[in-house]
């Protein structure tokens, strides 16, 4: 029996490129699902290329970051001082002024200098303002409550600190998970490509395919070379409130595991109401805002002026060293006090008025932030369970279902496409909706003034998802 030599058919050779591109269509499909946001991959680093290999630097907790910026940065250290230098301040204003000495030489020769007799004498004077009506108690509460303000104020620093790098961290895990999506939605497309390349060359595939995957490339890296940019100048914000050295190639986040529930939204508003420290540096300015129109009432009591001298002088012959003393009272006599010290009651009473409003304004910001960032944080949370539990696994079955239709002809070329675009972009918004949920939480927590979860406990990969 001759058998006929083997000869390349366009029909068959088209057969053949449908298979393949079926295939390569479903593994990097497979591999695009298993890059989801829940993941925790290895320490990654980005190649000109926009590639990802993997490298061991070590990973960015959360919780260090804070360690370092409370021992770092540059900004809170200022605030603790001038907290600090506030503070030193109040045990001298509950001090009277200090005594005047005067050493005087009375009715003297010139220009000898020589003790005029009878007259002539030495004298030596001290002099003592003493305050009344309470004026130092009253100073030292309103140096007091400054001294609270700058402290609380300081603190507040620090919480508002703390949320800036947060939302540094999230925003830089956002954009490398992003990029790692990215990166595998490049990698499907060029197969794509290539492939859709190969069947237009036989006859069996269509120009505008390739024209729609060459564009779509050209789309990915734009992106990824965004996200690249993204990251340096991420980690260039990170190292400003650090007070370090940008990195040449940004660390990797490590997700911390966030809270499963919150406690309710009236008691968060109720603890940042009590715990806020810059609501509690507004309550301090209102109590010495307080204490200084009562003193400003009672600037118009004279002080009084206690004074003690003692004089000596040479008596003459046979008399030896004669002796003096004498004993002063004075009063000080508020002779402009409708220019003054009623215009110190009018000052005081306008601060003080200015901080009551502050506060109320303090107090209903914080209000209104909270319950908004609790509705953001609620909104991220359900639409995470949603897109894990709902929206992926129907965007998979999406594309599992175009794969079959594709193979037996049902739907075209683009509809196989679309459908894995569409999944990459779910997979990218899912990343999205977890930095929202950490930037919500750090926000929150700045409001109410207290730690909502540990920054060093590392979320665990998610069931079905890529170590």
């Amino acid at each position: 029996m001759k058998l006929s030599p083997f000869r390349w058919h366009p029909r068959r050779m088209g057969a053949l490129v449908h298979t393949a591109v079926l295939v390569a269509v479903t593994a990097f499909a497979g591999a695009s699902m298993s890059g989801r946001a829940e993941a925790q991959p290895p320490t990654t680093q980005v190649k000109a290329d926009g590639d990802s290999t993997p490298r061991y630097a070590p990973r960015l907790v959360l919780g260090a970051l804070y360690e370092q910026l409370a021992s770092s940065s540059p900004r809170l250290a200022a605030v603790q001082a001038v907290a600090r230098a506030t503070e030193a301040r109040v045990s001298g204003a509950r001090r009277p002024a200090d005594p005047q000495l005067q050493l005087g030489f009375m009715n003297r020769a010139l220009p000898s200098l020589e003790s005029m007799d009878p007259l002539g004498m030495t004298q030596l004077q001290l002099m003592q303002m003493v305050p009344v009506a309470g004026k130092l108690a009253l100073a030292g509460r309103i140096a007091e409550a400054k001294a609270g303000a700058a402290r609380s104020r300081a603190v507040d620093v620090r919480w508002e600190l703390r949320a800036q790098v947060a939302s540094a961290f999230y925003d830089l895990y956002q954009t490398e998970q992003s990029l790692e999506v990215a990166n595998a939605t490049r990698r499907l497309l060029q197969d794509i490509a290539m492939t859709a390349q190969t069947m237009y060359a036989v006859g069996e595939g269509r120009q505008p395919d390739v024209l729609r995957a060459q564009v779509e490339i050209a789309r990915m890296t734009g992106d990824i070379t965004r996200m690249r940019t993204m990251m340096t100048a991420i980690d260039a914000r990170l190292a400003g409130l650090l007070d370090r050295v940008p990195e040449p190639e940004p660390s990797s986040p490590a997700l911390p595991a966030f809270p499963a529930e919150l406690p309710s939204l009236d008691s968060l508003m109720l603890m940042a109401r009590a715990n806020r420290p810059i609501v509690q540096a507004g309550r301090e300015e209102l109590r010495g805002a307080e204490a200084a129109a009562t003193l400003a009432r009672r600037e118009l009591w004279p002080d009084i002026e206690v004074g003690v001298q003692y004089g000596w002088r040479n008596g003459g012959p046979g008399m030896g060293m004669e002796q003096m003393g004498s004993l002063m009272l004075g009063a000080s006599i508020p002779v402009f006090a409708r220019s003054r010290q009623m215009q110190m009651r009018e000052e005081a009473v306008a601060m003080r008025t200015m901080a009551a409003a502050e506060l109320a304004a303090m107090q209903a910001e914080t209000a209104g932030r909270v319950a908004a960032s609790y509705a953001d944080w609620r909104r991220a949370r359900d639409l995470e369970d949603l897109y894990r539990s709902t929206v992926l696994p129907q965007a998979r079955a999406t594309v599992t279902s175009s794969l079959a239709a594709y193979r037996v002809g049902d739907v075209n070329f683009m509809t196989v496409l679309d459908n894995q675009m569409t999944l990459n972009d779910y997979e990218q918004e899912l990343i999205a909706l977890v930095a929202e949920q950490g930037k919500a939480l750090a926000e929150l927590e700045m409001l109410i003034g207290q730690q909502l979860f540990d920054p060093n406990r590392l979320a665990a990969p998610a069931a079905g998802s890529e170590p």
